[in-house]
């Protein structure tokens, strides 16, 4: 998907020279006001003021209080033919001068704007940014509920991102200033107005149909390509031609996770003039709602999807930066560790272009809601309904031909907020929601699915049992891990919140030697406003429940150890909660955790830190999402249950075998089978298939003194894949005690590998490399097994690789 081009256009981005300044009294009305003496600093577009503030060396404590004054930002440009100025974004009271006079007036953030240039030539362009409190106040009417998660309160009449106002989780940086590019095109003799294009799958069949509005239509021909493909444009108006054409055997855009995101170059020709549209991919996307009605299964190509990934923010909390090189390494974090979904959620915003077309290309279905969440929004105000229709129109328009964009959804939490304040349906049910969203998607996106909000479709709107969830029955509830079975979860649009503490190396480089110690450390711990608990309390109740220990004295006695055990409760968690909804049988379709990548430094909810490196969650995740994964569940009295999960488009065969150990080391039972698994399917086997008979694997009928405690389950595929899944009968361990464990670096033409081994059992084994980061991490070694774990550079200055690997209920070993 990009933006679509005419061959000859002239397009000039307004990235440079540009400046600001602050009117704190909101005294200055138009250009002609401002002070001669006023202080113009550089500033940098897009961009916001929080920017342009931290690249003068302002700290987040330093900042004045954005939303409660005035900024101006200017520069100058210089057109050869008349032009048409495009302002892809402005945040988000703006005024807009052209040489002096005004030219536009925007209370949206999100909307797109184009003024003509009429005359060549030299020209200054003025921004005045208004200040959001000032409009906040001149508003009336009282909201019928209240949300604490965002403020101001008043902000709901305000359409703007949320991000900034998030007290809790995010740096106090709302967005002020073009946060968007601002670009100058010189049309020539073809001016592209409008494309409508729209690819669809029926009966197997490919179809793509175009529509252009275009100025400056001639009567020469014209022709639209794709896929090999070509067929004529014919024109129905003055000014707009459409066409339609098959691509020969095309194939399907699939998620990576299952297939390949396949994707065509699509252009047209108009006579001498050649006009890029940029690509599309062919996909069906349906929802299976199940035997009982109330699931939501997506099924993509009619492929049965578990939908997994992570909900994303932004990639940089501060500049709200978009562009292809800020989104791209957050997004291949993302299909690296097996996700294939991403969210954005109702408090952030519509994103690039570039993130939807970098979802298409890697093959990442895409949620995303419409940017409300939690207030009680005043739609029955004819001017904001007219607002916030519009830029749901210009959304959709944008990201017509986006083959990734899977799921459209109202927003967050709105229903939800209402409903646990015990409102009654009839008073946070939406009309907005219910019907005006539909009808625009129908018109635009028909290809999508449409969910009313998030969470939505039970009795209660946060039930999990029913549609789509936000489930935190496992986290935030505090409940124990067999919860993720007993709510008969159907969709978690978003679960799985902990605080998740990033590396020593980040820790030190973020709160010093003493993290625990430090007050910016705990003041930057993940939290929901007016809540009794921090999600740092979440995470040390699941260190109490996995490992038995007493976080309060463990933080005074060994801060190490600590740290350590909480990385490890989080992942051991999450992995676990993960391979019970994908078990086979099960009714979970979808896992979205909250969320992708923390906007601050700090024990946030990001699975990955603020500078874009893995924690331990992030790991864990990598395992469980794989599209191909073992894992075993205790079925108690039934035994143990190993499922290997094949999610790609080919049969895999292989060898799975069993084993149980006592002391983490010495073997009780071992035994193996053969195991074929199709495409798209799971394969279930019971611990006594492998025996042959009766063994208490499980440890559930308790004869007699316990006769292991570890079973780990190892998968060898015909193809040399392995896959391991661990099972502690008596529970997880963080008593230290000499294991072995060795660690050896290999070198090959592809680079680095360290190569583990242990003679008893090593949990949670931690790699801490200076110059490396592991593809692997936090993982249990086997007894008498090597794992070997690819190394990437973190920078490519020749280094070799030197750390420490060290295991959570043993040593730690020093390698390089």
């Amino acid at each position: 998907m990009m933006r679509a081009r005419v061959e000859g256009e002239k397009r000039q981005r307004l990235a440079a020279a540009w400046t600001f300044a602050i009117d704190e009294a909101g005294e200055w009305t138009e250009p002609s006001t401002i002070p001669g003496a006023a202080s113009w600093r550089a500033a940098r577009v897009p961009g916001t003021l929080a920017q342009a503030l931290i690249d003068e060396g302002a700290r987040f404590d330093e900042l004045p209080p954005l939303d409660a004054i005035d900024v101006w930002y200017k520069t100058s440009f210089v057109n050869s033919t008349p032009a048409e100025l495009r302002l892809h974004g402005l945040a988000t009271l703006a005024d807009v001068y052209l040489d002096g006079r005004l030219a536009l007036r925007s209370d949206n953030m999100f909307d797109a704007h184009a003024i003509e240039v009429a005359t060549p030539g030299a020209h200054d362009l003025h921004i005045r940014f208004r200040s959001v409190e000032r409009e906040i106040a001149t508003k009336s009417g009282r909201a019928r509920w209240r949300p604490r998660m965002i403020t101001p309160a008043g902000l709901r009449h305000i359409r703007t991102t949320a991000l900034g106002r998030l007290p809790g989780f995010a740096p106090p940086t709302p967005p002020v200033g073009p946060w968007r590019e601002i670009e100058l095109i010189e049309h020539g003799a073809l001016r592209l107005r409008n494309v409508h294009m729209r690819a669809t799958v029926r009966d197997g069949r490919a179809s793509l149909h175009v529509a252009l509005e275009i100025s400056g239509l001639t009567d020469s021909s014209a022709q639209l390509f794709c896929g090999g493909a070509e067929a004529p444009f014919t024109r129905v108006a003055d000014n707009r031609i459409i066409a339609e054409l098959s691509p020969p055997d095309a194939r399907l855009w699939t998620p990576h996770t299952h297939g390949e995101p396949h994707l065509y170059d699509v252009s047209a020709t108009i006579g001498a003039h050649r006009i890029d549209l940029g690509r599309t991919g062919f996909r069906d996307i349906r929802v299976d709602r199940g035997a009982d009605g109330v699931g939501f299964a997506l099924q993509v190509n009619d492929i049965p999807l578990f939908c997994r990934g992570a909900c994303w923010t932004t990639a940089d909390a501060v500049s709200l930066a978009g562009g292809r090189e800020d989104c791209a390494p957050l997004l291949r974090a993302m299909r690296d560790a097996g996700m294939n979904m991403v969210r954005v959620p109702g408090v952030t915003l519509y994103e690039s272009d570039d993130f939807y077309a970098l979802c298409d290309e890697l093959g990442l279905l895409v949620w995303q809601d419409f940017a409300f969440a939690n207030f009680d929004y005043p739609f029955q105000d004819a001017a904001f309904r007219a607002s916030v229709e519009r830029e749901a129109a210009e959304f959709l328009a944008r990201t017509r031909s986006s083959p990734s964009l899977a799921v459209l959804c109202g927003g967050s939490e709105v229903y939800q907020q209402a409903s646990m304040l015990g409102l009654a349906e009839a008073k946070w049910r939406s009309p907005f929601f219910d019907e005006t969203l539909p009808k625009l998607i129908e018109a635009e996106r028909p290809d999508t699915i449409y969910v009313e909000n998030s969470p939505s479709g039970g009795p209660l709107p946060f039930h999990a049992d029913v549609g789509v969830s936000h489930y935190y029955g496992v986290g935030a509830y505090r409940r124990g891990l067999d919860d993720a079975r007993r709510a008969n979860v159907r969709f978690a649009s978003e679960c799985l919140g902990f605080a998740n503490i990033a590396d020593d190396a980040a820790l030190r480089r973020d709160f010093g030697d003493d993290p625990l110690g430090s007050k910016l450390f705990a003041e930057r711990i993940a939290r929901d406003m007016g809540a009794t608990q921090t999600f740092g309390d979440v995470t040390e109740h699941y260190m109490r429940l996995l490992y038995r220990c007493d976080p309060a004295t463990l933080r005074e006695s060994d801060p190490q150890l600590y740290l350590d055990i909480a990385r490890a409760a989080v992942a051991e968690t999450m992995e676990a909660t993960i391979g019970e909804w994908r078990r086979g049988g099960s009714t979970t379709h979808g896992a979205i955790v909250w969320f992708l990548e923390d906007l601050w430094p700090g024990a946030g909810w990001g699975v990955l830190d603020a500078h874009g490196e893995p924690k331990s969650a992030y790991h864990a995740l990598a395992r469980a999402f794989r599209p191909l994964s073992l894992m075993l569940t205790d079925e108690g009295v039934n035994g143990l249950f190993a499922h290997l999960r094949n999610d790609g488009p080919q049969r895999i065969e292989g060898e799975i075998s069993l084993a149980c150990y006592r002391d983490g080391h010495v073997p009780v039972m071992k035994a193996s089978r053969n195991v074929a698994v199709e495409p798209h399917d799971v394969a279930t086997l019971r611990d006594a298939e492998f025996w042959g008979g009766f063994f208490d694997t499980a440890l559930a009928y308790n004869f007699g003194p316990p006769s292991h405690d570890l079973t780990v389950a190892r998968f060898i595929g015909a193809n040399g894949v392995e896959r391991e899944a661990f099972h502690f009968p008596l529970g997880r361990s963080a008593a230290k005690s000499q294991l072995g464990l060795t660690a050896e670096i290999e070198e090959d033409d592809s680079g680095f590998t360290l190569a583990l081994s242990t003679t008893i059992a090593a949990q949670s084994v931690a790699i801490e490399d200076e110059f490396f980061l592991p593809r692997e991490n936090w993982l249990h070694l086997a007894p008498g097994a090597t794992r070997r774990i690819r190394l990437v550079a973190r920078s490519a200055d020749g280094k070799r690789p030197k750390g420490v690997a060290r295991a959570l209920n043993g040593e730690a070993i020093r390698y390089g």
